[in-house]
């Protein structure tokens, strides 16, 4: 789950991660009451929108009157923003961000995520903060470095100097560092984070360390334990059939191909994917509906997925554990009859009960393409899309 910039410095705050001073405002005129509200200027508007590259997109903007506010974030307010991250279609900026300005010094980078190769949380940083942070990953990564921090203690003192001095901070500023990171850390675990990014982490001009932006990612799974997180959900900034979705426990991202592909298991959700596009097919989502894929799960994942006008076939991919392949061939046959699938579906099943889940899907008189292995689906379904074959 994801939430807005003004969302997550309201988070941060609460940890004691110095942010600084700002109100969300959804009309022009209240964008010029919060700058009043700050005192004398410079002011920072900022459209807020769940991407990155803002800044490059026009959607950050240093004023320094209280009119210049109220016009800035009028052009803001209602336009679509495109960024690298919200492809081309953009986002609608439905608020923006009035925050008081500052003196920059420097622009530094830190974030933290969980390293899937060492299993641990890992703090990152860079002196080369800023709004280039992708580029000096790609080109010069030697220039960001990590401390992975051992659960069991948390971010230890000595390994947040340690950064601190690899950031080349002034003495007087390694307390305020320390005590920096390990509020993060104290964040990132205390609220189920995924990710924490800071980007710029800022050293002012009068020395302080402020975290001018930031960026928070909660791991789905743990948000039970995080109502008031829950709460920060903004519907507006995500799709229509992740929402619809994740009402049915179904992992669904859309993405731009025209195969859906309903899978269990998101490895094999992965493999699935790529091994169409190895077939020369382009997958149109990610869905992975579970180890329990019922009727109503399978029946509300074929809808979901026929939502995207783009789809032109569908792939389903089910490895029978837990659930026998045959109780899911009924429920494929079940959720075909009531959709009325119109377009190729090609089912390939593995594992318990697999003969007799094949033996429904043959008797059932639908227009049903099974397959032998995962190469097979592929082939399949790339062809009959290709051949513009349809079900009956």
């Amino acid at each position: 789950m994801n939430i807005h910039e003004y969302q997550a410095k309201q988070v941060l705050r609460g940890f004691g991660v110095p942010v600084p001073k700002g109100e969300v405002c959804f009309h022009p005129a209240a964008a010029r009451e919060a700058a009043r509200n700050l005192g004398d200027g410079p002011y920072v508007v900022k459209a807020q929108i769940h991407a990155g590259g803002r800044g490059k997109g026009g959607g950050v903007k240093v004023v320094q009157t209280l009119d210049e506010v109220k016009k800035t974030a009028a052009r803001m307010l209602g336009m679509t923003l495109v960024t690298h991250q919200t492809g081309p279609a953009g986002k609608v900026v439905r608020r923006v961000y009035v925050e008081e300005g500052c003196r920059i010094a420097r622009e530094l980078y830190v974030g933290m995520l969980l390293d899937r190769a060492t299993s641990r949380v890992t703090l990152m940083a860079s002196s080369e903060g800023g709004m280039d942070i992708e580029e000096v990953a790609a080109k010069t990564p030697e220039k960001i470095f990590k401390e992975a921090i051992d659960p069991t203690i948390g971010l230890g003192p000595f390994q947040a100097r340690r950064v601190a001095l690899r950031l080349n901070l002034e003495k007087k500023q390694l307390g305020q560092a320390v005590d920096f990171f390990q509020n993060l850390y104290r964040a990132f675990v205390d609220k189920d984070c995924s990710l924490v990014e800071i980007n710029p982490l800022v050293v002012t001009a009068e020395g302080k360390l402020l975290a001018l932006d930031a960026k928070l990612n909660f791991d789905d799974n743990g948000l039970f334990r995080h109502p008031d997180i829950r709460a920060l959900r903004d519907f507006d900034e995500e799709n229509e059939n992740e929402i619809d979705a994740s009402e049915y426990d179904l992992s669904y991202i859309s993405l731009d191909g025209n195969i859906g592909c309903m899978v269990n298991g998101a490895g094999l959700a992965m493999a699935t994917m790529d091994i169409i596009q190895l077939s020369g097919g382009a997958p149109a989502n990610f869905l992975d509906v579970g180890g329990g894929a019922s009727r109503e799960k399978v029946t509300a994942a074929f809808k979901i997925i026929l939502r995207d006008p783009q789809v032109k076939g569908i792939l389903v991919n089910i490895f029978g554990g837990i659930m026998k392949c045959d109780i899911i061939a009924q429920g494929i046959i079940d959720a075909v009859t009531e959709v009325h699938l119109a377009i190729p579906l090609v089912v390939r099943l593995e594992g318990t009960n697999v003969e007799k889940g094949k033996e429904l899907l043959s008797q059932s008189g639908l227009n049903i393409i099974t397959a032998e292995g995962m190469t097979d689906a592929a082939r399949k379904i790339v062809g009959a899309v290709a051949a513009g074959r349809g079900n009956a």
